[in-house]
């Protein structure tokens, strides 16, 4: 048996053709379909599952109970907690096929989705924005974002570290610095706050 330079527990069923980086690592009663695209340094919790399709890139972690749908990206570096759910048709029927009507997710560099969150398809969860445990988020999350709720909806901003920011009065130029990395960032409008001292990629 040829040695994999990536790690699936003896449970899980990995498919012929699925693309798995380094490094990766691939728990208890995983499903992988072919087609899908894991990047390196991953981790898997247990009963996932990823679709053909589904392209995930480097040193994401994804918890227990998480199924990824045709039509998801994940960016480097994205969290996704327990049991979170994400979408791919808006208004499905058992007895209409929608294969040709998904909608694509796209979950940008950074982010973190809460324990129990629900992503409806067709829309954008910005660069590390954070989505609190619980929430339906129903409309696209601007980076850096803060969204709590049923529907979800920004109460606040978090740096590229995860901490809380403080914006003052989060009036339009309002400033803040991250006490625990140093980042600092400023407020463009209403929903674009701009890393203002990030080092060029």
């Amino acid at each position: 048996m040829t040695e994999t330079p990536w790690f699936a527990h003896e449970t899980a069923t990995i498919d012929d053709g699925a693309e798995i980086g380094a490094g990766t690592k691939i728990w208890h009663y995983c499903h992988v379909s072919s087609g899908s695209v894991i990047g390196e340094r991953c981790s898997i919790g247990q009963n996932g599952f990823v679709a053909p399709g589904v392209t995930i890139g480097t040193n994401v972690k994804i918890q227990n109970n998480v199924s990824l749908y045709d039509g998801v990206v994940v960016e480097d570096d994205v969290f996704l907690g327990p049991s979170c759910v994400l979408t791919n048709v808006t208004n499905p029927r058992s007895h209409v096929s929608r294969r040709d009507e998904y909608r694509k997710t796209h979950l940008r560099r950074g982010c973190s989705i809460g324990a129990n969150a629900t992503i409806v398809c067709g829309h954008d969860v910005g660069r590390f924005a954070f989505v609190g445990a619980g929430a339906v988020v129903t409309r696209s999350v601007p980076a850096f974002a803060q969204v709590v709720g049923t529907p979800a909806r920004v109460v606040g901003w978090r740096c590229q570290c995860g901490e809380k920011l403080t914006l003052g009065a989060a009036a339009v130029g309002s400033e803040a610095r991250c006490d625990a990395c140093g980042a600092t960032y400023r407020l463009e409008d209403a929903t674009t706050l701009v890393w203002t001292n990030e080092a060029a990629p």
